[in-house]
């Protein structure tokens, strides 16, 4: 039974934390928020209890931490927990510096302790089983994949403001899908952004619309389409075409139920908001921590495969920001840089 610190109570803590709970591998001991009454309700929920930060990273009985708190303090509470010899999930980015997140997974190598960061979407069933396929050889040599993402409403602004950007905030997760699909790393982009949903997005310095499309060395190619606004609902759709053939893995709806008429068929909306379209994902993401930490193997997604997004996320804002396309080093993630 792996024990559980969870820091953070807001909305993605919620999740993870009550999934912690709920799981017959883990018991979740210790809840610990910025808003002592949100540690104190998710607590009490779950049957933890609520505790200060530091006696979550402190305490003998907490085996692993789950860190679900404002990006701003990921990377400090990594290095703590590290320190502390606890096994540690976070969401993701690790920080939206990449030097920052450099310095520390250097932290993490020096403490050996396991470190996994938080890509929900490779545990999403669809996906996963089309990158199964895929490394199967099912359609042979990968040569186009694209990639669309898109929300159903923008955030706000005050949200905007402190986000990084939409490359690193949103595009960051159909980066790392791009890696995950292309099975090679990316070493150039170009970047296009707009803002066409909200006008105060614009003006806080940011795009709600963007297009990304990356080439690795062997010359495999991405495309990727982010926008803040879809009508329809939650868009997160996957196609890669290949040698042999194709694999797309597309929305998931709020039932299969089809209706048939004169006008042809109607499916029912797809599913609105994340939180609903990856509920399975989260769980299986849990499954993968837990299970690394009861083993010898390494983590994935690990510290490298974050700070690795994170210097794409970089180089497609610089991208945008210049017009110009931008050769990305990625070097192993270490070194790593775009120019």
């Amino acid at each position: 039974m792996i024990r559980i610190g969870l820091l953070g109570a807001g909305r993605i803590g919620q999740i993870h934390g009550r999934n912690a709970a709920a799981h017959r591998g883990a018991r979740l001991v210790a809840v610990a928020d910025a808003v002592a009454a949100s540690a104190a309700s998710l607590a009490k929920a779950t049957g933890a209890a609520a505790r200060s930060v530091d006696e979550v990273i402190a305490a003998k009985d907490v085996d692993a931490v789950l860190i679900c708190t404002s990006t701003d303090t990921h990377a400090d509470l990594i290095d703590r927990s590290a320190k502390a010899g606890k096994a540690i999930f976070c969401e993701k980015p690790v920080d939206l510096s990449a030097k920052r997140i450099a310095r520390t997974l250097r932290q993490v190598d020096a403490s050996g302790v396991k470190l996994m960061i938080g890509f929900n979407r490779r545990f999403d069933a669809n996906f996963a089983a089309l990158q199964k396929r895929l490394a199967a050889g099912a359609i042979g040599d990968v040569e186009i994949v694209t990639i669309l993402s898109r929300d159903p409403s923008p955030p706000p602004v005050d949200y905007v403001k402190r986000s990084g950007g939409l490359f690193r905030d949103m595009m960051i997760h159909d980066l790392d899908m791009a890696r995950f699909l292309l099975g090679e790393d990316p070493v150039e982009l170009q970047a296009f952004g707009s803002s066409l949903v909200d006008p105060a997005i614009g003006k806080v310095g940011d795009v709600d619309t963007a297009v990304v499309q990356l080439r690795t060395r062997s010359g495999k190619l991405c495309q990727i389409s982010n926008s803040r606004r879809a009508t329809y609902g939650y868009d997160q759709r996957v196609e890669v075409h290949g040698s042999k053939g194709l694999l797309r893995a597309g929305n998931v709806h709020e039932t299969t139920v089809e209706q048939a008429g004169g006008k042809g068929f109607v499916s029912d909306p797809i599913q609105n908001f994340f939180l609903e379209r990856y509920a399975a994902a989260y769980r299986h993401e849990l499954d993968a921590f837990l299970s690394v930490v009861k083993s010898s193997r390494a983590p994935s997604p690990s510290g490298e495969d974050g700070l690795k997004a994170q210097l794409l996320a970089d180089a497609a804002t610089v991208s945008a920001q210049s017009g110009k396309a931008v050769r990305v080093a990625l070097d192993g993630g270490k070194g790593g840089k775009a120019s």
